[in-house]
């Protein structure tokens, strides 16, 4: 069985004061360290549990983002992914919802390609910076 999780490089909203600016309404990023989403280090400690409970489990983990969001696929690799992909190009920065959308459908497919069908894929509950 794969279990592809999905997770995301936020702000760490909890040791740096985040701001915004005000002609684009975006967090202004530069100087900010970033951490894996609370939400999405939720789904992905639930696809360990399953692991937990079948060693035949895969856990591949994906992000999208640019560069810097290594960092988070690491963490992802460390604690109890198989696989991981970053998916990065800066034609995607500055991508809305529905574009951050189609990317993401588009590395599951050729993931599946790489690494065989994905039954289970897991996404946070919600993106905190977004």
């Amino acid at each position: 069985m794969n279990i592809l999780v999905c997770v995301k490089q936020v702000p760490d909203t909890e040791n740096d004061t985040i701001k915004i600016d005000p002609a684009t309404n975006t967090v202004i990023r530069d100087g900010v360290q970033c951490v894996m989403s609370d939400f999405d280090r939720y789904a992905l400690e639930a696809a360990a549990r399953i692991k937990d409970s079948d060693s035949s489990v895969q856990i591949v983990v994906m992000t999208v983002g640019p560069e810097q969001a290594r960092d988070v696929v690491k963490h992802s690799l460390s604690v109890s992914a198989d696989k991981a992909y970053l998916i990065t190009d800066p034609a995607f920065s500055g991508s809305d919802a529905m574009a951050t959308s189609y990317i993401i459908a588009e590395a599951i497919k050729k993931i599946e390609d790489l690494e065989g069908r994905i039954d289970a894929i897991f996404f946070g509950k919600q993106a905190i910076d977004g």
